[in-house]
């Protein structure tokens, strides 16, 4: 393998165009780690596996930080749980999930997918992803093969990264750059591919220095479906120093980073922005005012004094200290101004600027239960207005769906049925595109919201039966009770099949008929005319 060839300077300048395209919003993203998010997010300068300290002086009030927790944990738990199914695969249209054995193969394939989920760092990543997206608008993490585990997830933090898009504004390029020690170059690309530096530094036991690693993901211009090797794979997947000298060259079958925004201007933005950019302004007002609230407590507290000049020596301010004053009339010592904040209107003026920046990372949303008070709601109108809230997230979802789960989903189904982990699909439905629909808390709580139409209507055609019965003959309850029950998520197992729902009605139906012939038997017989005798 050539190290050092044109090749490898063209990797290098494709890597500086796009740091180049990433450099205006470096500093954005620096004030939202600053203020949001101080434990994220890293920057030109910094080197790895260091302490970095958060500037409390910038941080004097938490509640910010709080309400990008508040939302991690909502999307956690509402979108991605890992408690509970939140996902579902099946074939469209719903017909096709009753041919021979495609029920079954479905389920298994969610299990598995489920089980490989809850083995590997899929939902830590997660959680550190959510944040990142929350608070710079743009988050990614890369899915590789575990032999162990099925797949493995690398985390990536803002500013570590620069992403491309293609013409329809979908992520199709990578590139980040990262450091590693000598010893562990050699063990994960070779002796043999080390630059001789670096082979020095192993030979002599020298392996604890940093170097700095450039890994590129590109689209492959040599792609050829006809070949299976890694140089004419989908995309391409390059390492290299620098200094330009090529590490590792090989490939990918599809796009294996999971790159997602919150919301982008048009497709020409690469990267997007997220809540923490619309409420930046009211964090940096609400540090600006806990600090003025501070000041004016410190001075009410501890006032500037002025010292009479009849005092002999030091003035001691201690709690029952003794200053010596040889005068008769004024204070030896006394406060120069007097403080008097108005500490009520400030602590509410806080408050308003906590409750606008809660908002804005819907925190009054995930935390609607226990914030507010519904005493004199039924639970069936707490629940209507929680499903209303959600709604605002609709956008939000929507995108996620696109640029995290489906990506996620499809990555990890390609990589596990790769490696041989997942079954083969019957003949039946072979060749047939699988679909994923999701049941998370989130996604159930917007489907439910339309539930409320079905039951108006259905509300409202009893009304009318009061007066005219026959209406109820144009409602199909049978239909009507699928719909709302697939709108709220119940298994669908859980219904019984048209067949046996026909049989109980008949049996029903038979019985009752027995019963009224039974109930009509004695009257009969005694309506019956007596024999002549």
């Amino acid at each position: 393998m050539k190290h050092n060839t044109q090749q490898t300077t063209d990797y290098l300048r494709l890597y500086d165009e796009l740091k180049s395209e990433r450099a205006s919003w470096t500093p954005a993203w620096k004030e939202l780690s600053a203020y949001l998010a101080p434990t994220r997010g890293f920057f030109d300068g910094q080197t790895p596996n260091q302490g970095r300290r958060i500037d409390h002086k910038t941080l004097l009030d938490s509640d910010p930080c709080l309400a990008v927790e508040v939302l991690c944990a909502g999307m956690m738990s509402g979108l991605t749980s890992p408690s509970r199914s939140w996902f579902d695969l099946t074939l469209a249209p719903e017909e096709l999930m009753n041919l021979p054995g495609a029920r079954e193969w479905m389920f298994e394939i969610k299990k598995r997918l489920e089980d490989v989920f809850a083995k590997s760092n899929v939902y830590s990543v997660l959680h550190g992803f959510y944040q990142e997206i929350s608070v710079f608008g743009t988050a990614a993490f890369l899915v590789e093969e575990d032999p162990q585990k099925g797949i493995r997830c690398r985390p990536f933090t803002i500013g570590e990264y620069a992403l491309g898009t293609d013409a329809a504004g979908r992520v199709n390029r990578f590139g980040r750059e990262f450091f590693m020690t000598a010893e562990q170059m050699k063990d994960t690309f070779g002796p043999e591919h080390l630059p001789p530096a670096v082979a020095r530094e192993c030979d002599e036991n020298r392996t604890f220095r940093w170097h700095k690693i450039i890994h590129l993901i590109l689209p492959n211009p040599a792609q050829n479906p006809a070949r299976q090797d890694s140089a004419h794979m989908p995309y391409l997947s390059v390492y290299l120093t620098d200094n330009g000298h090529l590490l590792r060259q090989s490939g990918y079958r599809e796009f294996p980073v999971i790159a997602a925004r919150w919301e982008v201007k048009n497709a020409s933005d690469v990267y997007g922005r997220g809540p923490g950019w619309k409420c930046l302004g009211d964090v940096k007002m609400l540090q600006k005012m806990q600090k003025t609230k501070l000041v004016a407590l410190d001075k009410s507290t501890n006032p500037p004094m002025m010292v009479s000049s009849n005092v002999q020596g030091e003035v001691n301010l201690l709690p029952g200290g003794i200053t010596r004053y040889n005068g008769t009339t004024d204070a030896a010592v006394k406060p120069a101004y007097e403080v008097q904040p108005d500490l009520k209107s400030l602590e509410a003026s806080i408050q308003s600027v906590r409750d606008t920046i809660r908002a804005q990372f819907f925190a009054d949303v995930f935390l609607m239960l226990s914030t507010q008070n519904y005493s004199n709601m039924t639970a069936a109108e707490v629940a209507e207005r929680h499903q209303e809230k959600l709604l605002v997230l609709g956008p939000v979802l929507e995108r996620l769906k696109n640029e995290l789960l489906d990506p996620l989903i499809d990555r990890a189904f390609n990589l596990l049925f790769r490696q041989g982990l997942l079954p083969p699909p019957p003949q039946s439905i072979e060749g047939l595109e699988m679909e994923v629909e999701y049941v998370s808390m989130i996604a159930q709580a917007q489907k439910a919201a339309g539930l409320s139409a079905l039951v108006k209507g259905l509300n409202y055609a009893a009304s009318l039966a009061a007066s005219r019965p026959e209406v109820l003959d144009r409602v199909d309850y049978d239909r009507a009770l699928e719909e709302g029950l697939t709108t709220l998520g119940v298994a669908p197992a859980l219904l019984r099949s048209e067949q046996e729902t026909r049989q109980i009605r008949a049996e029903r139906m038979q019985a009752a008929q027995q019963l009224a012939a039974a109930a009509q038997a004695p009257a009969a017989a005694g309506a019956a005319p007596s024999p002549e005798k």
